[in-house]
């Protein structure tokens, strides 16, 4: 291999999971060890195991979190009924989810107030889903395709909204929401986009990576939804690509007769590992690395009160 790797920009780390994971550090230097989190903080391997050696416990069940005991919500955020148990319990709650995913539940809960019902485009399993669609007790419609389009049922279409998972393939999403939209064409469509602005921006910054190279390389783990997405936006503009949660599963024969490799890492994933991924490509033959031209990401979300180190 005697190649050049073009650096994706911007990539890794977005101001949500900065923030999600800067909450749990806080409350680990505040209040010592161990700290519970409900799910994955954010989906990576690496970030989990960094943190779970802090200090970090990963609980899937309330049960799980002894009394007292400082609690932290993932990124991704919670059903209401975890958040009002969790309250219940008389747990010190420290809430990481991220403020896009909030915008979504705020706005669910307004128009429900309004008498809408809503139809959701999204992962069925994926915790930001299973968290969205948990702040009503009903009336909230899943659809992962277009063929979930035709079949869904709403109770009524005079008040109809739809409200997207925020880690969304932008092109899929857009596909769905036409069809909701030929469906049900009084529809109200989100105020905002709901596909949060990092997930946009790499999949853009792979949209233009894609044509200069032979073969993508995502960082991600193989839970995080914005990295899969990249990996599968690459396939589809005819590039191979391969998403790789560590240095480790890089495999000599993906890059046989490849001279560009393009490198990007999802919103989860950090720089080190991009890192180590470079020196390993390094060590494989690769002799340059070159930035592209990107967005350079300014976005900073404040951190909930009783962990900014402002009094």
């Amino acid at each position: 291999m005697t190649s050049e790797i073009l650096l994706a920009e911007p990539r890794g780390f977005c101001a949500g999971v900065d923030r999600a994971i800067e909450i749990v550090e806080r409350a680990l230097q505040k209040f010592g060890a161990p700290i519970y989190v409900r799910h994955e903080i954010v989906h990576n391997t690496y970030v989990v195991n960094d943190l779970k050696a802090k200090g970090a416990v990963f609980i899937e069940s309330l049960d799980d979190v002894p009394p007292g005991a400082t609690l932290v919500f993932s990124a991704h955020g919670v059903p209401k009924a975890v958040q009002l148990d969790a309250q219940a319990r008389g747990f010190q709650i420290f809430d990481a989810t991220c403020p896009l995913v909030t915008k979504v539940h705020m706005e669910v809960a307004k128009l429900h107030k309004e008498g809408f019902e809503f139809i959701m485009i999204g992962h069925k399993g994926h915790p930001e889903v299973e968290g969205t669609m948990g702040q009503l007790p009903n009336g909230i419609h899943l659809v992962e395709d277009v063929a979930d389009v035709a079949r869904v049922q709403p109770a009524q279409t005079d008040k109809l909204a739809v409200v997207t998972q925020t880690t969304l393939s932008v092109d899929d999403a857009a596909e769905i929401a036409a069809a909701v939209k030929a469906r049900f064409p009084n529809v109200r469509p989100p105020k905002q986009q709901d596909i949060c602005y990092a997930t946009q921006n790499r999949q853009d910054a792979v949209k233009i990576m894609s044509p200069q190279v032979d073969i993508v390389i995502v960082v991600g783990s193989p839970t995080s939804s914005n990295s899969n997405r990249l990996a599968e936006l690459a396939r589809k503009l005819g590039v191979s690509s391969y998403m790789i949660d560590s240095a480790d599963e890089l495999q000599s024969g993906w890059f046989e007769g490849k001279t560009r490799v393009g490198l990007t890492a999802g919103a989860s994933a950090p720089e080190i590992l991009v890192n180590q991924v470079i020196e390993r490509l390094r060590a494989m033959g690769a002799l340059a690395v070159r930035k592209m031209d990107g967005i350079t990401e300014s976005t900073k979300f404040p951190l909930p009160k009783g962990l900014r180190a402002d009094p």
